[in-house]
């Protein structure tokens, strides 16, 4: 797989763009005054502690308090998950040690209100909710990622080699859980003790400077904040396949210069500088992508297409032939559409960063064995995917149910906002619906009408000249029954839906 990293970088924000094979599969944005928290440790002060739902509001110095579940305040988590960005699944080569009895105390046995604690932020805040925390402590390196006061060490289920594995796992020994346990990542594979051994001491070092300063910091405050966006991606994203990470910044382009000659120098020649007058997103046709992506309707090569809907409560995805109709018999080509649909879905979830609860409405197959080879090429193209997800089997109906982690707001919500004319609804009443809203609501104002009165009506355009076209002879004879004259008026300030009613 070709892969290549664009990062656009202004004053005002960072954009950065992974391109797979020519095609758009992650797109990145971060807005300096919208800066996320995710992975950022503070010393927060406990603002409340809920019994009834095991929880407690924890006050981090942000907006609104930070959520902490009871399963995320034990000392040793039964499962760690990676906090940069997505996750990474992994397996424990040493499994943690048994809980002290004492952990299983109610949470309001083991934390009470105005309580310092140290927490970090394992997910920013969406919507209307505050930052969940937990006050497992994950430290991200390039390698590895080093968890204080853990005994785990595991080791990603990406290196899929079990000589490879078993390699890690002797160096993942000698290194010792003294300090804290830690997860060699997918990037660990093929690499040096020596490279592996770095990473796990830079880590260490950070973590010791992490409690010093938390032992004298005023609660609530900010101890640690987790690496840019920019420095991010390098650290989660460029690997040896990179081919190469052009940034149109020489600032950026110094700082990510002097971040991989600590980190990984032998990749160094693979970051560009581009210094071209046009756009870099321009020239690289890389703005269309991003125009693409949040777009309902997604073409397929074949000619099928799939669309795309969010609701509150889920994602629908529906699958269709369009404009394909295949060579030989219908179920050849409806497979071969759900088949190219698979790798597509799997794409937009990446590229939308969509989470919860995804319903995907694959065409009907009539064969129990191109059910299971659609659901078999979803499981396959879901191992791309870093986010965790959890997928039930295809459904007589041709549904598949399934989940992905939400690790941050989706890329609809970040680049748009909701249509102030339709309120997010996404449609709008028709013409013929306003106009007979607003002949009875014409009717309804003659009771207290003096007579002589005339009725001025102001209204968009398009519906005024609607009333004009279409509906005149109601006009005619609304007036006769009401025995008022109504003067329309067109005025292209008021939204579509909108309608002004007054007397002369």
């Amino acid at each position: 797989m070709k892969q290549e990293i664009f990062i656009n970088s202004t004053p005002q924000e960072s954009r950065i763009a992974i391109i797979e094979d020519g095609q758009l599969a992650e797109f990145l944005i971060e807005r300096k005054e919208e800066m996320g928290i995710a992975g950022n440790i503070y010393k927060g002060k406990v603002a409340r502690v809920l019994p009834g739902m095991q929880a407690a509001f924890v006050d981090i110095g942000m907006d609104k308090a930070g959520f902490l579940h009871a399963s995320d305040f034990d000392d040793v988590p039964e499962e760690v998950r990676l906090m940069s960005e997505g996750g990474e699944e992994v397996e424990f080569e040493e499994a943690p040690k048994p809980q002290h009895s004492s952990r299983r105390l109610p949470l309001e046995k083991r934390i009470s209100r105005g309580e310092e604690i140290l927490v970090q932020v394992a997910k920013d805040p969406l919507g209307t909710k505050g930052a969940r925390i937990t006050s497992h402590v994950s430290l991200p390196g390039r390698y590895m990622v080093f968890m204080p006061g853990s005994n785990h060490i595991g080791i990603s289920r990406r290196i899929e080699s079990d000589e490879e594995r078993k390699r890690l796992k002797e160096i993942a020994q000698g290194l010792g859980t003294k300090e804290g346990g830690f997860i060699l990542r997918t990037a660990c594979e093929g690499l040096s003790k020596r490279e592996i051994q770095r990473d796990h001491r830079f880590l260490a070092i950070l973590w010791n400077r992490i409690q010093k300063r938390a032992k004298t910091a005023a609660a609530p405050t900010l101890i640690h904040q987790d690496l840019d966006l920019i420095a991010r991606a390098i650290r989660d994203f460029f690997t040896t396949d990179t081919e190469q990470v052009v940034i149109d910044s020489a600032r950026d382009h110094r700082r990510i210069i002097d971040f991989v000659h600590q980190f990984m120098p032998r990749l160094k020649s693979k970051i560009v500088l581009y210094d071209e007058k046009h756009p870099m997103f321009e020239h690289f046709a890389i703005e269309e992508k991003i125009e693409k992506a949040i777009e309902r309707k997604v073409w397929l090569r074949s000619g099928g297409y799939i669309i795309i809907e969010r609701t509150e409560a889920l994602t629908a995805i529906d699958v269709n032939t369009g404009r394909f109709v295949g060579k030989r018999s219908q179920e050849e080509t409806i497979v071969k559409t759900n088949l190219e649909a698979t790798q597509e879905v799997v794409r937009q979830l990446r590229l939308r960063n969509l989470g919860g609860i995804i319903i995907i409405d694959f065409i009907d197959m009539e064969k129990e064995g191109n059910r299971k080879k659609v659901y078999e090429a979803l499981n396959e193209a879901l191992k791309k995917d870093k986010a965790r997800t959890n997928i039930l089997k295809i459904s007589e109906l041709g549904l598949v149910e399934m989940t992905r982690q939400r690790t941050r707001e989706s890329l609809e919500n970040q680049l748009l906002s909701p249509c102030p004319h339709c309120e997010g609804r996404g449609r709008i009443k028709s013409a013929v619906t306003i106009a007979y809203d607003l002949l009875r609501a014409i009717k309804k104002e003659q009771a207290d009408l003096e007579n002589g009165k005339n009725i001025i009506v102001r209204m968009h355009p398009d519906i005024a000249n609607f009333l004009y076209d279409e509906k005149n002879q109601s006009l005619d004879n609304l007036e006769r029954e009401i025995n008022h004259k109504i003067i329309i008026k067109a005025s292209s300030e008021l939204r579509h839906e909108k309608y002004e009613i007054s007397y002369s």
